[in-house]
């Protein structure tokens, strides 16, 4: 079973890479028991859609 650190260091590791079948698969394991864990993997995907709008604001702004 995944630590709490190590499924948050997956979910960033999963923002730049694909996971492998093993890793996705304790991932999925510890976030269907890990309330916390699955808050930050929410959380992350809010900051990257609020990031990648922000920059579709400003490029569009800036043309």
């Amino acid at each position: 079973m995944l630590s709490c650190k190590e499924v948050t260091h997956l979910l960033s590791e999963s923002q730049d890479r694909k996971l492998t079948l093993s890793e996705k698969m304790h991932l999925e394991m510890h976030l269907a028991m890990c309330k916390g864990c699955t808050n930050f993997k929410s959380q992350m995907k809010f900051l990257r859609e609020a990031c990648k709008r922000y920059v579709k604001a400003k490029s569009s702004v800036d043309e």
